[in-house]
């Protein structure tokens, strides 16, 4: 196959410059023994809400639970309050912000992982400094459910897949709002509390407030969930890149392993138009105007419908399911569905249930508690989104309680749940970040 790509440089640097880092002498860390022989560790660090005033914050039974290119991430345990945590730890270039630390700290919603702390350390080498992010910690992950699965040679259970991607759209439409792309929407950044059904969104070292008009790196997104205008080379992308990558993790969760595998964008593009078909030259301009050739195989592609999709699903994926897939992973960007329309999207229906339960006889977790910088952004949806039954509580000031589909959720849970199989470890899965 003729296909002519642009050059992927993994080392662009898409950061934002100018940064002076203060670490103050105090927040160097103080090893201390606990009354229980542990060892605890005391650092001076910043909130991430509330007033700007340093604070010591102590922590024990500290443990590595993932490592990639972008640091180190530890589990451990707050000793006020006993709360478990993750904390991420990235290697800092005094050059430059930490992109993900300003964004994280406007973050505020229900299925996005929640920033605590932060505070600054020093690394053996002379002036390493490294920024400590300190996590509210979910042990478990989409990916790590869906391998559970995969081993028994099974797909997640279509209820519980509803109420995932329900919230990861969730977690979309609200960072998409605030101009924010996450740019690496994939099953390892997908929190997952197995006994609630709580998704939240997770690792933003790759998210990027994006501008109309100012450039991005087009070598962003883990491979099997890049968007095809990044495999084109286009710097002007918008947040519809993410709306991409849902559709891809959407249909992943269906078929039980990813449905655009492939080890280069070449790759990729030809398992892509293995299924959508060859993309036209407007397309082609739609996603990347500057992109000039357009030696494609001719390959017709499925039509997404009752009759042919077992092509690519299988026989028993829900009619809704694929309508959904079809929306999501469009050619044109514009064309792909708001996340918010995908939350009123039909597949979605059954949450909106007042008798639906889990599997495991629980209410469902706050599904409709949204807030109203989210539904200002619903216009004409909002009466699709809110469920009947709850209809006019919403917009009474009384969102978080009334139009929560189920009671409150703990931060804390229980890792050992034998209400949903997952693995029995609990190591987090790093993403390959671009800082």
């Amino acid at each position: 196959m003729d296909l002519h790509l642009p050059c992927e440089d993994p080392s662009i640097n898409d950061v934002v410059p100018i940064w002076n880092p203060t670490v103050v002498a105090n927040s160097e860390r103080l090893r201390l023994q606990g009354k229980d022989g542990s060892k605890v560790t005391t650092v001076v660090a910043n909130p991430c809400q509330g007033p700007d005033r340093p604070l010591e914050v102590s922590y024990t039974d500290t443990m590595v639970i993932g490592n990639g290119s972008f640091g180190v991430v530890y589990q451990a345990k707050l000793c006020d309050t006993g709360e478990m945590v993750a904390i991420k730890k990235v290697l800092q270039d005094k050059r430059f912000k930490n992109r993900e630390l300003q964004i994280m700290k406007r973050l505020d919603h229900c299925n996005i992982v929640k920033l605590k702390f932060f505070f600054y350390s020093s690394g053996d080498k002379k002036d390493e400094v490294y920024l400590n992010l300190v996590l509210e910690y979910i042990p478990d992950t989409v990916y790590k459910v869906a391998r559970h699965y995969s081993k028994l040679r099974q797909t997640i259970p279509i209820n519980y897949i509803k109420l995932y991607m329900y919230q990861l759209f969730r977690s979309l439409a609200y960072i998409h709002s605030l101009g924010i792309c996450h740019r690496d929407i994939k099953p390892q950044n997908l929190l997952l509390n197995p006994e609630t059904g709580v998704l939240k969104l997770c690792d933003f070292g790759s998210a990027k407030t994006l501008i109309k008009g100012e450039p991005n790196v087009s070598y962003i997104c883990s491979r099997y969930y890049r968007a095809p205008e990044l495999i084109f080379g286009a710097i002007d992308y918008t947040t519809k890149i993410d709306v991409w990558s849902a559709g891809c993790v959407l249909a992943e969760l269906m078929l039980g392993q990813p449905i655009f595998p492939g080890d280069s964008g070449v790759d990729q593009l030809v398992e892509i138009i293995k299924v959508l078909g060859t993309p036209t030259r407007e397309q082609i301009r739609e996603m990347n105007p500057n992109y000039t050739e357009f030696k494609f195989p001719q390959i017709k592609s499925h039509p997404w419908s009752k009759a042919s999709f077992v092509k690519v699903f299988r026989m028993r994926t829900p009619a809704e399911a694929v309508e959904l897939v079809s929306v999501l992973l469009e050619y044109t960007p514009s064309l792909r569905v708001s996340p918010l329309q995908a939350c009123a999207h039909a597949f979605f229906d059954e949450l909106r249930d007042p008798l639906h339960r889990l599997p495991n006889g629980r209410s469902l977790p706050p599904l409709f508690n949204f807030t109203q910088l989210e539904l200002s952004a619903a216009g004409s949806l909002k009466s699709a989104l809110i469920p009947k039954h709850l209809k006019d509580s919403v917009g009474s000031g009384n969102e978080a309680s009334a139009a929560s589909g189920g009671p409150s959720t703990p931060e804390n849970i229980n890792p050992d749940s034998p209400n949903h199989p997952s693995s029995s470890t609990t190591s987090r899965q790093p993403s390959n970040e671009i800082v």
